[in-house]
């Protein structure tokens, strides 16, 4: 028998980025590809470590598929991180068990003009669009690839840190002490992401995803400047080169400034975590285009008719529009594998 051909314009998740109410929304998960998931756990102690899993493009797709042979889901995000990128530019990168990554910082023009040229980042990444080149092929023909890139300011948080911090502060120290070594970081991380989506979308991505995780700690003009318009930059370059490849922006903690984000940024999709209502999503953001969200990634573990109640509230508030359902954030690695299930269960019986 003929295997059935599903056509882009078939797919859920295409199909509500292009503004389509559906009578049910399609669903994927942040961090759906994680420690929560036995299989994933074995196959990272496989690799050794996790930028080897990151780098190994067999791997890194085997653990991208892993969510969606055992869910279903409507979407596979690529297995990557956002710090690849500076690594890919020349920072050196590691991760502390248990603490999380480590990175040589960038706070003087001369650690900045250190960095490699835009032109050779390829040289470093060519594993992760393999691994993107890999799932293209390997994943169902319903379900929707994702690429992704940390926005400009997330990634220069990092970068300027040495690691992650809980309020931002060596960025925002550097963006009052030498503003011209905080812009220019910022633009080479812009362009370096252009660069890289392009080469995601060239392997196969079908629709990317930009996370800027800190836009919250920034207010008034500083959001405007370097949370808003660095996105918008690389939104208006790629549908300059990928006119029918679409953009979700995630920036999270934007609380109130999430009204007007589709216009402000260009993205077709505008991603919301927990912290703003359902109710007020679909009244000052879903009028103007697609929205995704947004429980509270903690029903993950607690389960039960609360995660029930609350996942059929935000299918409710949201149904009068183009809507896809994911968390408020990533899931987190003490989230039991059962309540994924039910969560699944309660949105596509909604």
């Amino acid at each position: 028998m003929k295997k059935e051909v599903i056509m882009p314009s078939d797919k859920t998740i295409l199909r509500a980025l292009a503004g389509e109410t559906l009578p049910t929304p399609p669903i994927w998960m942040m961090r759906q590809a994680g420690r929560y998931l036995p299989e994933y756990r074995e196959t990272r102690a496989k690799a050794g470590d996790f930028l080897s899993l990151c780098y190994n493009p067999e791997l890194a797709a085997e653990v991208t598929l892993q969510p969606i042979r055992r869910y279903g889901f409507d979407a596979a995000i690529l297995f990557a991180d956002i710090l690849l990128l500076p690594q890919a530019l020349g920072a050196d990168l590691w991760f502390v068990t248990g603490e999380g990554p480590r990175l040589s910082t960038i706070k003087s023009a001369d650690e900045l003009s250190a960095l490699k040229p835009i032109s050779d980042i390829h040289d470093t990444l060519g594993p992760v669009y393999e691994t993107v080149k890999i799932l293209s092929e390997e994943l169902p023909q319903e379900t929707t690839l994702i690429g992704f890139a940390g926005a400009p300011w997330t990634v220069a948080t990092y970068m300027i840190a040495g690691r992650g911090t809980p309020d931002q502060a060596p960025a925002h120290a550097l963006k009052e002490e030498n503003q011209a070594v905080f812009e220019g970081l910022l633009k080479v991380i812009t362009e370096g992401t252009i660069a890289y989506l392009s080469r995601q979308i060239d392997a196969g991505a079908e629709v990317v995803k930009i996370f800027d995780s800190w836009a919250g700690s920034l207010s008034g003009a500083d959001f405007v400047n370097y949370a808003v318009k660095p996105t918008a930059e690389i939104v208006k370059a790629l549908k300059k080169r990928y006119p029918d490849v679409p953009v979700i922006a995630f920036p999270r903690g934007a609380g109130e400034s999430y009204a007007g984000m589709h216009a402000a940024t260009g993205a077709d999709c505008i991603a919301v975590d927990d912290g703003v209502d359902a109710a007020w999503v679909a009244k000052y953001v879903q009028k103007d285009g697609c929205v995704q969200g947004n429980l509270a990634s903690s029903h993950m573990v607690t389960g039960g008719r609360g995660l029930i109640d609350e996942t059929q509230r935000i299918c409710d508030a949201l149904s009068g529009g183009p809507h896809i359902f994911n968390l408020g954030h990533g899931i987190t690695p003490d989230a039991d594998p059962k309540n994924v299930a039910l969560m699944i269960e309660t949105v596509r019986n909604s």
